[in-house]
């Protein structure tokens, strides 16, 4: 029976759960609506913050969408402080949204396009300081509104051992996910996909001559990452990304972002290792905002066959296009960073 929404936010935060070969694919159109929508309805509830008072953030773009969506479904301002991958169409429909947006200056390298935005986020805090800062990489209460994910998958695959392979981001995603499933007593793997050049755990030494991934790497500390939860990591290439992006397009039809990409073949890799498991990986975005910059080059892409990881035992054997690594549930990801000192970010 088809459900009557009350707001477009409700209707498009669910996945549709697609069997992708042996792999059971979560294909959403914006994953973070999740986050958004439990994140301010907690404030709410909890009474820090009350209808009509506006909540700040920064963002790529996908959390940028989510907040101003839960914040038009609750009643709240909205104030967007964007990098140069918030695109005109998406720009336009925050605007009418009733989000302010703001941009910080064009930038090719991730780490001052980040600082440059968090510094603009304290110089309107001083100026509003009545402002609510949403802090996506770093409050962890961004994890409650994964826990609706995770009974998802418990239905999906009600019984038997489960691996959980997506881009760790911030943290409130993966590990959100994997978190509640374990709470009920369920043995879960969790294998999380950063890009290189990502200092969440501890690549900030290593470059991709491409780019860095929008939206799962960082070149700042996230402290809502909880690198305890993670048993396996897989550290992918934009090339290596864009192909198996483009591959889960043509053989099933999904149309979905680079993390998405690096996630298929990541959890393709770690089925044909451990065939125990039903693996499922996320797509936590559409593939429009990678139309130009990867699926336009489909005919560059590389046969999924050609492509293996490097398996890794230190951070300091880490190297393009495609390294793999045990990760087993490290309670500090800085522990592994003192054995490559340069990976230390800087803040």
């Amino acid at each position: 029976m088809t459900r009557l929404h009350d707001h477009l936010a409700e209707a498009i935060k669910d996945p549709d759960p697609i069997r992708v070969d042996d792999l059971i694919c979560l294909r959403f159109e914006t994953m973070k609506v999740y986050s958004a929508l439990g994140a301010v309805r907690h404030l709410l509830d909890s009474g820090q913050v009350r209808p009509g008072d506006t909540l700040i953030d920064s963002s790529s773009g996908i959390y940028a969408h989510a907040l101003a969506l839960a914040c038009h479904r609750y009643g709240m301002k909205c104030h967007i402080v964007g990098s140069t991958t918030v695109d005109r169409t998406l720009r336009i429909q925050l605007e009418i949204l009733g989000a302010t947006v703001e941009q910080v200056p064009s930038s090719n390298n991730l780490q001052l396009d980040q600082n440059l935005r968090v510094r603009r986020i304290g110089e309107i805090l001083r100026d509003n300081p009545t402002y609510h800062w949403m802090q996506q990489y770093h409050d962890d209460i961004h994890y409650l509104g994964y826990r609706a994910i995770a009974d998802l998958v418990a239905s999906l695959v009600p019984s038997g051992p489960l691996c959980l392979v997506g881009g760790v981001g911030t943290g409130a995603s993966t590990g959100a996910i994997a978190a509640y499933l374990r709470e009920s007593g369920r043995d879960v793997n969790l294998v999380g996909v950063q890009p290189f050049g990502s200092v969440t755990f501890g690549a900030g030494h290593t470059q991709d001559p491409e780019m860095i991934i929008a939206g799962i790497g960082s070149s700042i500390e996230f402290r809502n990452v909880r690198h305890e939860l993670y048993d396996r990591l897989h550290w992918v290439s934009f090339e290596y990304a864009m192909s198996a992006a483009v591959d889960l397009l043509r053989t099933s039809g999904v149309f979905a972002g680079l993390s998405a990409g690096a996630a298929y073949l990541s959890a393709l890799w770690e089925h044909n290792c451990d065939r125990g498991r039903k693996h499922v990986f996320l797509a936590a975005d559409t593939g429009f905002r990678y139309v130009e910059s990867a699926f336009a080059r489909h005919a560059e892409a590389r046969p999924m066959a050609s492509m293996r990881p490097r398996e890794i035992t230190s951070l300091d054997e880490l190297a393009v296009p495609w390294s793999a690594m045990s990760w087993d549930r490290r309670e500090s990801a800085q522990l592994q960073r003192q054995e490559v000192p340069s990976a230390t970010p800087s803040h």
